[in-house]
Protein backbone atom coordinates (compact mmCIF):
# COMPACT_ATOMS: atom_id res chain seq x y z
CA UNK A 1 0.00 0.00 0.00
CA UNK A 2 1.59 3.60 -1.04
CA UNK A 3 2.47 6.20 2.01
CA UNK A 4 -0.41 8.59 1.86
CA UNK A 5 1.39 11.96 3.35
CA UNK A 6 -0.64 14.77 4.60
CA UNK A 7 -1.03 17.18 2.25
CA UNK A 8 -0.52 20.21 3.48
CA UNK A 9 2.79 18.66 5.22
CA UNK A 10 3.60 17.28 1.46
CA UNK A 11 3.52 21.15 0.57
CA UNK A 12 5.19 21.88 3.29
CA UNK A 13 8.35 19.38 2.16
CA UNK A 14 8.39 20.27 -1.20
CA UNK A 15 7.17 23.62 -2.81
CA UNK A 16 9.75 25.41 -1.60
CA UNK A 17 11.66 23.97 -4.59
CA UNK A 18 9.03 25.47 -6.52
CA UNK A 19 9.78 28.96 -5.86
CA UNK A 20 13.15 29.28 -6.01
CA UNK A 21 13.22 29.77 -9.87
CA UNK A 22 13.06 32.76 -11.74
CA UNK A 23 15.05 35.77 -10.23
CA UNK A 24 17.47 38.10 -10.64
CA UNK A 25 20.99 38.12 -8.67
CA UNK A 26 19.65 40.39 -6.40
CA UNK A 27 16.33 38.47 -5.55
CA UNK A 28 18.22 35.35 -5.72
CA UNK A 29 20.45 35.61 -2.55
CA UNK A 30 16.72 36.78 -0.66
CA UNK A 31 14.91 34.56 -2.42
CA UNK A 32 15.45 31.30 -0.69
CA UNK A 33 12.77 30.71 1.17
CA UNK A 34 11.84 28.48 3.52
CA UNK A 35 9.64 25.48 2.98
CA UNK A 36 7.99 26.46 6.16
CA UNK A 37 7.20 29.71 4.59
CA UNK A 38 6.72 28.18 1.17
CA UNK A 39 3.77 25.95 2.05
CA UNK A 40 2.25 28.32 4.01
CA UNK A 41 1.87 30.54 0.78
CA UNK A 42 0.88 27.70 -1.32
CA UNK A 43 -1.41 25.53 1.26
CA UNK A 44 -2.95 28.31 2.42
CA UNK A 45 -5.00 30.89 0.02
CA UNK A 46 -3.45 34.63 0.88
CA UNK A 47 -6.69 36.41 1.74
CA UNK A 48 -6.32 39.92 0.30
CA UNK A 49 -8.87 41.69 -1.90
CA UNK A 50 -9.10 40.43 -5.36
CA UNK A 51 -8.61 43.29 -8.38
CA UNK A 52 -11.76 44.18 -10.07
CA UNK A 53 -12.68 46.09 -13.22
CA UNK A 54 -9.40 46.39 -15.19
CA UNK A 55 -8.98 47.84 -18.44
CA UNK A 56 -7.39 44.92 -21.06
CA UNK A 57 -4.08 44.22 -20.85
CA UNK A 58 -2.85 45.73 -23.17
CA UNK A 59 -3.46 49.53 -22.01
CA UNK A 60 -2.73 48.29 -18.33
CA UNK A 61 -1.10 51.50 -16.51
CA UNK A 62 -1.06 49.92 -13.27
CA UNK A 63 2.22 52.08 -11.73
CA UNK A 64 3.26 48.56 -9.80
CA UNK A 65 4.06 46.64 -12.72
CA UNK A 66 5.93 49.31 -15.15
CA UNK A 67 6.24 48.27 -18.20
CA UNK A 68 4.12 45.62 -18.17
CA UNK A 69 1.89 46.94 -21.59
CA UNK A 70 5.56 46.33 -23.76
CA UNK A 71 5.85 42.73 -22.69
CA UNK A 72 4.56 40.27 -24.87
CA UNK A 73 0.91 38.72 -24.99
CA UNK A 74 -0.27 36.00 -26.73
CA UNK A 75 -4.65 37.49 -28.07
CA UNK A 76 -5.39 34.03 -28.35
CA UNK A 77 -4.33 30.50 -27.87
CA UNK A 78 -1.21 28.80 -29.84
CA UNK A 79 0.03 25.26 -29.74
CA UNK A 80 3.83 24.48 -29.25
CA UNK A 81 5.53 21.25 -29.19
CA UNK A 82 8.84 20.71 -26.98
CA UNK A 83 11.02 17.56 -27.84
CA UNK A 84 12.66 15.26 -24.77
CA UNK A 85 14.83 12.40 -26.00
CA UNK A 86 13.38 12.08 -29.56
CA UNK A 87 9.82 12.51 -28.27
CA UNK A 88 6.89 14.98 -28.97
CA UNK A 89 5.05 16.47 -26.14
CA UNK A 90 2.29 19.03 -26.92
CA UNK A 91 1.01 21.73 -25.21
CA UNK A 92 -1.85 24.52 -25.45
CA UNK A 93 -0.70 27.76 -24.51
CA UNK A 94 -3.81 29.95 -23.39
CA UNK A 95 -3.43 33.61 -24.20
CA UNK A 96 -7.25 34.23 -23.53
CA UNK A 97 -6.86 33.32 -19.96
CA UNK A 98 -3.22 34.43 -18.72
CA UNK A 99 -2.29 36.55 -22.38
CA UNK A 100 0.88 37.92 -20.36
CA UNK A 101 2.00 34.74 -19.25
CA UNK A 102 1.45 32.61 -22.41
CA UNK A 103 2.91 35.45 -24.75
CA UNK A 104 6.27 35.45 -22.30
CA UNK A 105 6.87 31.53 -23.01
CA UNK A 106 5.55 31.41 -26.94
CA UNK A 107 7.83 34.68 -26.74
CA UNK A 108 10.96 32.29 -25.71
CA UNK A 109 9.93 29.86 -27.17
CA UNK A 110 10.67 31.45 -30.67
CA UNK A 111 13.67 32.99 -29.38
CA UNK A 112 14.81 29.52 -29.04
CA UNK A 113 15.39 30.17 -25.21
CA UNK A 114 14.70 26.34 -24.34
CA UNK A 115 16.30 24.51 -26.87
CA UNK A 116 18.76 22.76 -24.71
CA UNK A 117 18.00 23.37 -21.25
CA UNK A 118 17.52 20.97 -18.83
CA UNK A 119 14.98 19.79 -16.63
CA UNK A 120 16.72 20.36 -13.14
CA UNK A 121 14.54 19.91 -10.72
CA UNK A 122 11.94 16.70 -11.21
CA UNK A 123 10.13 15.37 -7.83
CA UNK A 124 8.10 12.23 -7.98
CA UNK A 125 8.66 11.13 -3.94
CA UNK A 126 7.19 10.89 -2.41
CA UNK A 127 4.52 11.88 -4.40
CA UNK A 128 4.12 13.00 -7.69
CA UNK A 129 5.12 16.84 -8.12
CA UNK A 130 6.31 18.56 -10.91
CA UNK A 131 9.09 18.23 -13.49
CA UNK A 132 10.64 21.86 -13.88
CA UNK A 133 12.52 23.41 -16.39
CA UNK A 134 13.68 26.38 -18.48
CA UNK A 135 17.25 28.05 -16.33
CA UNK A 136 19.03 29.51 -19.30
CA UNK A 137 21.93 29.15 -17.50
CA UNK A 138 22.24 25.73 -18.20
CA UNK A 139 22.80 26.26 -21.63
CA UNK A 140 26.45 26.66 -20.56
CA UNK A 141 28.13 22.81 -19.96
CA UNK A 142 30.22 24.15 -17.44
CA UNK A 143 27.26 25.99 -15.65
CA UNK A 144 27.01 23.63 -11.87
CA UNK A 145 23.82 21.66 -12.01
CA UNK A 146 23.04 22.07 -8.46
CA UNK A 147 22.62 25.84 -9.42
CA UNK A 148 20.83 25.74 -11.98
CA UNK A 149 17.52 27.35 -10.73
CA UNK A 150 17.92 30.69 -10.27
CA UNK A 151 18.14 32.40 -13.38
CA UNK A 152 16.00 34.01 -15.80
CA UNK A 153 15.94 35.59 -19.24
CA UNK A 154 18.00 38.41 -19.77
CA UNK A 155 16.56 40.61 -22.61
CA UNK A 156 19.27 41.31 -24.79
CA UNK A 157 18.20 44.97 -25.79
CA UNK A 158 18.38 45.92 -22.08
CA UNK A 159 20.63 43.26 -20.72
CA UNK A 160 17.89 42.98 -18.00
CA UNK A 161 16.38 40.17 -16.72
CA UNK A 162 12.65 40.18 -17.95
CA UNK A 163 10.22 39.56 -15.32
CA UNK A 164 6.39 39.42 -15.97
CA UNK A 165 3.70 39.94 -13.22
CA UNK A 166 2.06 36.90 -11.53
CA UNK A 167 -1.34 36.46 -13.62
CA UNK A 168 -4.28 34.44 -12.74
CA UNK A 169 -8.11 34.91 -13.88
CA UNK A 170 -10.76 33.83 -11.48
CA UNK A 171 -13.90 32.49 -12.76
CA UNK A 172 -16.58 34.92 -13.80
CA UNK A 173 -13.52 37.73 -14.13
CA UNK A 174 -13.54 39.57 -17.18
CA UNK A 175 -9.86 40.50 -16.72
CA UNK A 176 -6.87 38.68 -14.58
CA UNK A 177 -5.47 39.55 -11.29
CA UNK A 178 -1.93 40.44 -11.50
CA UNK A 179 0.87 41.22 -9.17
CA UNK A 180 -1.02 39.03 -5.92
CA UNK A 181 -2.44 36.04 -5.46
CA UNK A 182 -6.07 35.14 -5.10
CA UNK A 183 -7.92 35.32 -2.05
CA UNK A 184 -9.53 32.27 -0.99
CA UNK A 185 -13.07 33.20 -2.12
CA UNK A 186 -11.70 33.00 -5.56
CA UNK A 187 -11.01 30.24 -8.30
CA UNK A 188 -8.98 30.58 -10.88
CA UNK A 189 -9.89 29.15 -14.43
CA UNK A 190 -6.80 27.62 -15.24
CA UNK A 191 -5.84 25.08 -12.82
CA UNK A 192 -2.84 22.78 -11.17
CA UNK A 193 -4.47 20.00 -12.85
CA UNK A 194 -2.42 16.51 -14.41
CA UNK A 195 -0.94 18.08 -17.45
CA UNK A 196 -0.79 21.65 -16.79
CA UNK A 197 1.90 24.14 -17.14
CA UNK A 198 2.69 27.34 -15.68
CA UNK A 199 5.40 29.85 -14.43
CA UNK A 200 7.86 28.75 -11.24
CA UNK A 201 9.02 32.13 -9.08
CA UNK A 202 10.63 33.07 -6.23
CA UNK A 203 8.50 34.40 -3.12
CA UNK A 204 8.00 37.86 -4.75
CA UNK A 205 4.91 37.64 -7.00
CA UNK A 206 6.23 39.03 -9.99
CA UNK A 207 9.21 37.44 -10.32
CA UNK A 208 8.33 35.03 -13.12
CA UNK A 209 10.45 34.66 -15.63
CA UNK A 210 11.64 31.62 -18.01
CA UNK A 211 11.16 28.84 -15.65
CA UNK A 212 7.89 26.76 -16.17
CA UNK A 213 7.27 23.71 -14.62
CA UNK A 214 4.36 20.38 -15.58
CA UNK A 215 2.24 19.07 -12.81
CA UNK A 216 2.74 15.23 -12.34
CA UNK A 217 -0.08 14.75 -10.79
CA UNK A 218 -3.19 17.25 -9.82
CA UNK A 219 -1.49 20.11 -7.67
CA UNK A 220 -4.63 21.96 -6.16
CA UNK A 221 -3.18 23.92 -3.29
CA UNK A 222 -1.16 25.84 -5.82
CA UNK A 223 -4.51 27.23 -7.79
CA UNK A 224 -4.21 30.95 -7.25
CA UNK A 225 -0.57 31.01 -6.22
CA UNK A 226 1.32 30.34 -9.29
CA UNK A 227 0.32 31.05 -12.95
CA UNK A 228 -0.96 28.29 -15.13
CA UNK A 229 -0.74 29.10 -18.59
CA UNK A 230 -1.85 25.87 -20.72
CA UNK A 231 -1.82 22.18 -20.47
CA UNK A 232 -0.56 19.50 -21.97
CA UNK A 233 -2.54 17.78 -24.62
CA UNK A 234 -0.74 14.86 -26.41
CA UNK A 235 2.16 13.55 -24.78
CA UNK A 236 2.01 13.23 -21.41
CA UNK A 237 3.64 9.63 -21.06
CA UNK A 238 6.51 11.43 -22.01
CA UNK A 239 6.37 13.92 -19.51
CA UNK A 240 6.17 11.01 -16.81
CA UNK A 241 9.19 9.61 -18.11
CA UNK A 242 11.62 13.28 -17.67
CA UNK A 243 14.54 12.45 -15.34
CA UNK A 244 16.38 14.91 -13.57
CA UNK A 245 19.08 16.19 -16.19
CA UNK A 246 17.10 15.46 -19.12
CA UNK A 247 17.36 18.02 -22.05
CA UNK A 248 14.68 19.80 -24.04
CA UNK A 249 15.78 19.26 -27.93
CA UNK A 250 13.51 21.65 -29.41
CA UNK A 251 10.50 23.47 -28.81
CA UNK A 252 8.09 24.61 -31.78
CA UNK A 253 4.91 27.14 -32.21
CA UNK A 254 3.09 25.01 -34.63
CA UNK A 255 0.10 27.16 -34.19
CA UNK A 256 -1.26 30.07 -33.21
CA UNK A 257 1.78 32.06 -33.60
CA UNK A 258 0.16 35.09 -35.37
CA UNK A 259 -1.46 35.72 -31.79
CA UNK A 260 1.72 36.88 -30.54
CA UNK A 261 2.34 40.73 -30.03
CA UNK A 262 5.24 42.61 -28.92
CA UNK A 263 7.17 39.58 -29.68
CA UNK A 264 11.01 39.84 -30.02
CA UNK A 265 12.57 39.86 -33.45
Amino acid sequence: MRLKIPHFLFAFLIVGALMLGGCTGEQTASSSVSPTSSATEAATKTTTEATTGRTPVSETTNESIPGMKDLPRLEGKATVVMTVKGSPITVEVDGINAPITAGNFVDLVQRGVYDGLAFHRVIREPQPFVAQGGDPQGKDPKFPADRLGTGGFKDPKTGNERQIPLEIKAKGATEPTYGKPLDGNQTPILQHKLGAIAMARSQMPDSASSQFYFTLADQGFLDGNYAVFGNVTEGMDVVNKIKQGDRIETVKVTGGAENLKNGGK
